[in-house]
This record gives C-alpha cells, sequence and structure tokens, in this order.
C-alpha cells in the first residue's frame, strides 16, 4: 500500500480523523498528505525535536507551555511521550505518532470522539512498526 493510501483509508478513511499526513522520522520531508493539510518544514523539525526527548527536555517542555504548531493552528500540547504527541484545540485535536520510519499526523474535527481519533492513528502506527516502519 502507498504512503497516500494509508492516508486516504486508514486514517481520513476510518471517519475518526478529517485530515492527515505522513512525514520521514527525521521530519525533512512529507510522504502523503490529505488535501488541504500543510505541515511546514518548521513545523516538523519541532515535531522530531518534542519526540527525540522521549517526554522530558526543552522541547518538550516549551511544546506544554507554549502549544504546538501544525498546519498553521496552535495546540495546546496535553499529553507527550516516548513514540506521540497529543493536542488540542477546543474540541479539535491532533494524534502525533512516530514509527521507526515515519511520523502519523492525524486531525480530528468537533463530532469526533478522541479515544477514537487516537485508537485510529496509533493502531496504524502499531501496524507499520509491526511490519517494519
Amino acid at each position: 500500500m502507498s504512503w497516500q493510501a494509508y492516508v486516504d483509508s486508514s486514517l481520513v478513511g476510518s471517519g475518526h480523523i478529517d485530515k492527515a499526513a505522513i512525514i520521514s522520522a527525521a521530519g525533512d520531508s512529507v510522504w502523503a498528505t490529505s488535501s488541504g493539510f500543510t505541515l511546514q518544514p518548521a513545523e516538523m523539525k519541532n515535531i522530531v525535536a518534542i519526540l527525540a526527548e522521549g517526554g522530558k527536555g526543552p522541547a518538550v517542555d516549551k511544546a506544554f507551555g507554549e502549544g504546538i504548531h501544525i498546519g498553521g493552528e496552535r495546540f495546546v500540547a496535553f499529553n507527550i511521550e516516548d513514540r506521540h504527541i497529543y493536542g488540542r484545540q477546543g474540541r479539535t485535536g491532533i494524534i502525533i505518532v512516530k514509527t521507526a520510519q515515519a511520523i502519523l499526523v492525524g486531525h480530528y474535527g468537533e463530532s469526533v470522539q478522541v479515544g477514537n481519533a487516537t485508537q485510529t492513528v496509533e493502531a496504524l502506527a502499531d501496524y507499520l512498526i509491526k511490519v517494519g516502519y
């Protein structure tokens, strides 16, 4: 399956994610994205820096204090651990999960249960890890 197919079918196609992207684990390239969802290079590098700290460090502290920017929007970070970052903006939010070679970024809308959005992105990450990505 292509990276774009993962975005279209496994993430957005689930009905729990309304916008998504898959970027390289290095944060230097976008592998696939849904229409109109653009991550800036600085946003990708910031994601990589936060995830590299394993839940503790200056980038993590900054994310908790100032939020995280994705697609030009600011989200309040409420959970950062070794492989994921969760953020929200009112009733919408983001789920970011890292695999060995990729970082999945999913955005959910107001009508979606946070747990369903989280499960969708985490499950795809688990699958990609299992198959070596």
